[in-house]
């Protein structure tokens, strides 16, 4: 068989941007690929971080495993068998680099879009719709000179924080929002008095529903410790990446949510499993996001609404007013879907010719 790859860069500007504890979140770099052969294509997308980042491999990491491994692994297959892989197989070509994650979940995606297109996969019976998962949205309690931006449909908040003790003006912001939040520490919490004195303030103005990965990735005893102590869930993000990690969550006790990123865990069908997994095993799953475009966020959307009731990182990412109609961040863009439309949004091709390309094959 005949296939051709093209992998683009699209850099984006966010329209309202998020401080981290330990990343400003103001550029992102989307990759795209396009994959065709048989006469049916199909594009997947993944928004790495900028720089590697409490585990996760950065941008250039994630090209490399790409360029040098999955794609060309890729077409390995479909020259030795006469047809690409099906979408849920493409994880057997997965390394133990951290990039290979992100990298499988883009090459993934474009399969499962391309199997869709071509009415080989029927995204309603392979995700039959069983919730309306509503969105999470995110703003930042260090960064005052941001306004928060949340959308009236959002069911809950994720407010990112540091070791810092919480300024009046948080807590007006907070109060504001009339909704629970989710109290993210990216990794960098530096004691339990810091975290049961942020929920004792925020919780005299607001519902705080989960605190989340207070302290580093692979750290079970102290969020175990923190859990016992605290009156609300505790949840992981960073540490999270493969059902192994699940296991020793619940083992220790120490967490009773956990967010599922599909591009840190490989893709849709790892994820998929783990949150099933997870449900099994008595927790909570969302799931997480990468400020994706709504390519990605469209097939994210399909699989939550089956599997998560959990508000989950789901809904448009704003960018600035030039790029919004070229990313597809637009209402109608979003909602332009025919009868041949594959998992999410497809970039058009304006889209395409603002992109960067990285690599084609051949």
């Amino acid at each position: 068989m005949r296939v051709s790859v093209t992998l683009w860069r699209e850099d984006v500007d966010m329209a309202h941007p998020v401080l981290g504890a330990a990343q400003r979140h103001e550029h992102r770099s989307r990759l795209l690929v396009r994959l065709e052969g048989g006469g049916a294509y199909g594009y997947g997308e993944v928004s790495p971080q900028p720089q590697a980042l409490n585990g996760d491999p950065g941008l250039d990491e994630v090209v490399d495993e790409l360029v040098a491994l999955v794609i060309p692994q890729t077409l390995d297959i479909a020259e030795r068998e006469g047809e690409l892989p099906r979408w849920s197989r493409l994880h057997l070509v997965a390394g133990s680099r951290r990039a290979s994650a992100p990298a499988v979940a883009l090459v993934e995606m474009a399969l499962l879009d391309r199997e869709v297109r071509r009415g080989v996969v029927d995204l309603d019976d392979l995700w039959p719709f069983r919730h309306a998962t509503p969105d999470q949205a995110t703003v930042s309690a260090l960064d005052r000179a941001t306004e928060w931006s949340v959308d009236p449909s959002v069911a809950r908040v994720r407010v990112k924080c540091g070791p810092s003790p919480l300024e009046p003006w948080v807590l007006e912001r907070v109060a504001s929002l009339g909704r629970p939040i989710l109290l993210d520490y990216n990794a960098r919490a530096d004691s339990d008095e810091t975290v049961l004195a942020h929920v004792a303030d925020l919780g005299r103005v607001a519902t705080v529903d989960v605190v989340e990965q207070p302290f580093a990735p692979g750290n079970l005893v102290d969020p175990a410790r923190l859990a016992a102590r605290l009156d609300v869930a505790l949840g992981m993000d960073e540490g999270v990446r493969s059902v192994r990690d699940l296991e020793h969550v619940v083992r220790y006790g120490a967490a009773r949510v956990v967010c599922i990123k599909p591009a840190r865990v490989g893709g849709v069908a790892h994820a998929r499993t783990m949150i099933r997994w997870a449900h099994e095993h008595g927790l909570r799953a969302y799931l997480g996001g990468f400020f994706e475009s709504p390519l990605a966020r469209g097939a994210h959307r399909r699989l939550a609404q089956s599997c998560v009731s959990e508000p989950s990182d789901l809904g448009p990412v704003a960018v600035r007013a030039a790029q919004a109609d070229l990313s597809g961040e637009t209402s109608d863009a979003r909602e332009g879907r025919d009868a041949h439309a594959g998992v999410g949004a497809a970039p058009s091709p304006a889209r395409l010719a603002h992109a960067r390309v990285l690599a084609s094959w051949p």
